[in-house]
């Protein structure tokens, strides 16, 4: 089935919805619906079709609000959500969550959604923080300074990574350099340059399944700082994602900015060993 504009405007209103609601339930940002209801969109992308067409020739009774439970998954990490519908439960599996159950999460809640599979996420140690928050300034000054196009952003901020329903990430530093991919809701599409700071509970998350999705995307540049190792590791898509691995000595290019930004590595590992010292390196609340 192909859906058309008309058919939109006229499901839209037979069920009276409004462009939030309709993107709440879809998952489309609310700009991109306004621009395809205005017939400002003449090639609107297939996953943005695809995702109205599933809302609105589907079962209207499961799009009525956000009566929901939750419960964690067997696996840890994983977060299992049962979607409740009156006295109607309905029990999803993992890989079939979409941004409609993501955005119905509570406030509190920090997950990411990952190919319709929700991973629970820790909150950051202050060790963690503070050098994506280096990291961040030193980029933000660089721009701002060569009064760049690019933006940069910290974590927690959503990043819609394949513009589709079923993944939802938020890296802890990113550069965007399409102004059209900045929305109001975070960023529609891939960055082009990521930085994850690792930790115990992520690590093989963010250097496996996120770097295969980042590559995937379209991320020029990805950075994982392992804090336990001291290394930087480097995956650029132009290499097709061969890791270069650094010790935390010296300074570094961003290579998105092609040898005009560095990043001081040295003072990276001298904020690991003042937290070191001030915490004994664990990452666990103390007792």
């Amino acid at each position: 089935m192909s859906i058309t504009l008309a058919d939109i405007l006229r499901i839209k209103e037979e069920r009276g919805y409004s462009v939030a609601k309709l993107s709440e339930y879809s998952g489309v940002p609310v700009g991109t619906l306004q621009k395809l209801l205005r017939g400002d969109s003449a090639n609107p992308r297939k996953a943005t079709l695809d995702a109205l067409e599933k809302v609105l020739f589907g079962d209207e009774k499961l799009y009525p609000g956000k009566a929901y439970t939750y419960q964690m998954d067997s696996q840890p990490g994983m977060l299992s959500q049962p979607r409740t519908y009156g006295a109607e439960r309905i029990y999803l599996e993992q890989g079939e969550y979409t941004l409609q159950d993501y955005y119905a999460l509570p406030d509190d809640r920090r997950v990411e959604l990952i190919n319709g599979i929700f991973y629970d996420m820790a909150s950051p140690s202050t060790l963690h923080q503070h050098i994506a928050g280096l990291v961040y300034r030193r980029v933000s000054d660089f721009i701002e300074e060569n009064d760049g196009d690019c933006m940069a952003f910290i974590a927690p901020v959503d990043v819609q990574l394949d513009r589709d329903v079923s993944t939802m990430v938020q890296p802890d530093v990113i550069v965007v350099c399409d102004p059209q991919k900045v929305k109001h809701f975070g960023i529609y599409g891939a960055p082009d340059f990521v930085l994850e700071v690792l930790s115990k509970s992520t690590k093989k998350r963010d250097i496996t399944l996120k770097l295969m999705k980042y590559m995937e995307a379209g991320v020029r540049e990805y950075w994982a700082i392992d804090t336990d190792r001291r290394i930087l590791i480097v995956y650029l898509a132009e290499e097709d994602a061969v890791p270069h691995i650094y010790p935390l000595q010296g300074e570094i290019d961003v290579r998105i900015y092609e040898g005009r930004l560095q990043i001081d590595l040295e003072k990276i590992s001298r904020v690991i060993d003042k937290f070191g010292g001030l915490f004994g390196m664990t990452e666990e609340p103390l007792s």
